[in-house]
């Protein structure tokens, strides 16, 4: 508690920004039920309740969007990953959570240069590199990209990070995990949304997206398993010049996924484009386990002979086998109408969370009748996913976060495949990946190995059961078993409890001063003062001061 009180006394700037920003767009209540309020009139910073905008005419998800605009790269970044948590959110706040762009105002090239110098050890840029284009190819929150060729004529883009960007970023992300902390304990209908969670999975792709070599190890992979692919490109990384500060990779000069009119125009066929695309992400997914996260338009390029290339592999998914097998039997019940299979993948993925299972079974099979009379062809694989991400909403239940990104990207895909061809069936280009996974699961090496690993694992516990049952008992006789109950609040209790204490502690010194110094002022002993003696004088002094440090520790507690 010491650690984290003088960490937010650091932050204490910071944390007035976001408090100010949050009450402006009605966020007031929040910020004084997590007492941030009186934190800060404490330390001095008065908030100003009455600045709040115009936010009567916007509905809560734009008031939400807006506000993490005006809190800059971090919160913006948290937006978009928020934007993916399709099981917490519903689509209209997902659609405004998708309009967060983590474009900056570029910095000056005469800023940059010293990390680019930095990263090059100690070498001017213009010297390691061809027509180097001083103006940004485009500027985001992290990192901005410039246009140059190397030394033999390649074109490549070189990827730097904004100075100075890891110490805000770290600032934001404390205050982050304080306000999660402190709203699982203040709000109970926040706690479904897990926020520490969500802030932890965001940290941890925060600080990789930080790391500019881990894009490019990112890139490398895709790169291995897509040699000699036809149909899809991925960027070569030039690793000579590539480390946490900068990356530099193979420039792709193709047409932009958002500009269809252009591959029209050079002849490209758009069916081919929607297919070729649908079967690389699909099969990242299913077959390989690791795939690109956010496959929209701005990240995709046509190129001739109706080839495609992916760029910005700064968000990716991993999936393990477990997983993609439990995805595949998801889409299995789906496509074959079989409720049960559904409802037990359900269930499995929300592990240990309280659920009605009549219910939920029910809204299982109204699910399922409502697709049983419609053709695969016919089927939204957007519209399907977000019915069963709103099911599972209305449960109350929270997906795995894997499981969430992959959903997002499903949507994605299938909406980017429908812009190139609005007949595009989905289904039926996921079925044979179905059908990959399946045979790789219940082939022969397969089956021996998962037979082993449980033959294994039958033997561990076995063997190791007479000695955990001998530890048990032996604890038991000694009295020395422990329950441990886990309450959200209880914590807090204790810190009340602890500050009760502390005051009643006070509160009888203060008394025994009082006794005590009225004895000395009835003996005229000791140096004196004014006629009085000068101890009894300072104890009752020092009385007055605990009195009115009780009286205003119990007046904040009442505000808080």
């Amino acid at each position: 508690m010491l650690l984290e009180t003088i960490s937010l006394v650091r932050d204490l700037p910071r944390l007035h920004e976001i408090s100010s920003v949050l009450i402006r767009y009605g966020g007031g209540d929040v910020v004084r039920r997590l007492g941030v309020s009186s934190m800060l009139e404490r330390a001095g910073r008065m908030l100003h309740w009455k600045q709040a905008v115009e936010i009567e005419h916007l509905e809560p998800a734009q008031r939400f969007r807006q506000a993490l605009e005006e809190l800059g790269p971090t919160f913006i970044k948290l937006g978009q990953v928020l934007a993916t948590r399709v099981d917490l959110f519903p689509p209209n706040w997902i659609a405004e959570l998708e309009k967060l762009q983590a474009n900056a105002p570029a910095l000056p090239f005469e800023d940059m240069l010293p990390q680019m110098q930095s990263a090059l050890h100690g070498r001017d840029p213009h010297e390691v590199f061809d027509h180097l284009n001083t103006t940004p190819r485009a500027a985001a929150s992290i990192a901005q990209v410039y246009e140059a060729n190397l030394k033999d004529g390649t074109p490549v883009i070189v990827k730097v990070r904004r100075p100075g960007i890891e110490a805000k970023i770290e600032a934001d992300l404390r205050i982050m995990s304080h306000i999660a902390r402190l709203a699982e304990l203040e709000f109970p209908e926040a706690r479904r949304y897990q926020p520490q969670q969500v802030v932890r999975q965001f940290a941890k792709s925060l600080r990789r997206e930080l790391d500019l070599a881990a894009e490019a190890r990112n890139i490398q992979r895709f790169g291995e398993k897509f040699a000699g692919d036809e149909t899809m490109l991925i960027p070569k990384v030039y690793w000579e010049y590539t480390g946490q500060m900068m990356n530099v990779q193979q420039r792709i000069d193709g047409i932009p996924g958002n500009q269809l009119a252009q591959a029209d125009a050079a002849g490209l066929d758009r069916k081919l484009l929607a297919i070729h695309g649908a079967n690389a992400v699909l099969r990242m997914i299913l077959i390989h386990g690791h795939f690109h996260a956010d496959p929209h338009p701005g990240n995709v390029f046509y190129l001739p002979g109706n080839r495609l290339a992916l760029v910005d592999f700064g968000m990716t998914g991993l999936l393990t086998h477990e997983r993609r097998n439990q995805i595949a039997d998801l889409l299995i019940s789906i496509f074959e109408k079989d409720e049960t299979a559904l409802l037990d993948v359900l269930l499995e993925w929300t592990g240990d969370a309280a659920v009605d299972e009549s219910k939920l079974a029910a809204d299982v099979i109204e699910f399922v009748f409502n697709y049983s009379s419609v053709h695969l062809k016919d089927i939204s694989f957007g519209n399907l996913l977000n019915e069963l991400m709103a099911m599972i909403r209305e449960h109350h239940l929270v997906m795995p976060s894997d499981l969430t990104l992959l959903f997002k990207t499903l949507i994605t895909l299938e909406g980017l495949a429908r812009q190139l061809d609005s007949n595009f069936d989905m289904s039926t280009h996921t079925a044979p990946f179905v059908k990959e996974v399946l045979r790789l699961r219940y082939s022969p090496d397969a089956v021996i190995k998962r037979g082993a690993h449980g033959i294994k694992d039958m033997l561990s516990v076995l063997t190791g059961l007479p000695r955990d049952l001998a530890r048990f008992f032996k604890e038991l006789r000694r009295g020395r078993v422990r329950i441990d109950i886990d309450v959200k609040r209880l914590e807090r209790f204790g810190h009340q409890i602890d500050r009760t204490a502390n005051r009643l502690t006070l509160g009888i010194m203060t008394a025994s001063l009082v006794i005590g110094s009225s004895i000395i002022m009835t003996t005229q002993a000791g140096p004196k003062l004014f006629g009085m003696p000068i101890l009894g004088l300072l104890g009752f002094l020092i009385a007055v001061f605990n009195s009115l440090w009780i009286l205003l520790s119990i007046w904040r507690a009442g505000k808080e």
